[in-house]
């Protein structure tokens, strides 16, 4: 990635596949100078971090990042319903409890065998 012409400013592969059209880069000023700005959409797994931004990068310790303190009401509709179904899951997890998908998928398969009493479901094992 760089400015037409000259050398690249980042020269690399990404360690996980990319949505091309999700992603950005700007080149912006600052007051020390100009800088790069990366949005990147990862292809899937979004809550997953990289070990390194490049492949073949130093590796990250991200147990030395410290995020900055959040409110679940600075993030938009979307991330917020996202972020709260990831902590309701964990809660669930930890008291062994089944997540949200596994609710839903149960609930279908309650709905269904309502809607057809004429099936005998007395020997079927779910898991």
């Amino acid at each position: 990635m760089g400015v037409v012409g000259k050398e690249p400013i980042i020269d690399g592969e990404f360690p996980e596949k990319i949505h091309v059209d999700g992603s950005l880069w700007t080149l912006e000023d600052s007051n020390n100078g100009k800088y790069v700005h990366v949005a990147i959409e990862k292809w899937k797994n979004q809550w997953h971090w990289w070990d390194s931004a490049i492949k073949g990068d130093a590796k990250i310790d991200t147990k030395k990042i410290n995020p900055e303190p959040s409110n679940l009401s600075d993030l938009d509709g979307e991330t917020r319903t996202t972020v709260e179904k990831m902590m309701f899951d964990m809660r669930q997890k930890q008291m062994g409890k089944p997540s949200s998908d596994e609710m839903m998928k149960q609930d279908k398969l309650k709905d269904f065998m309502k809607a057809h009493p004429e099936m005998d479901f007395g020997k079927c094992k779910f898991n």
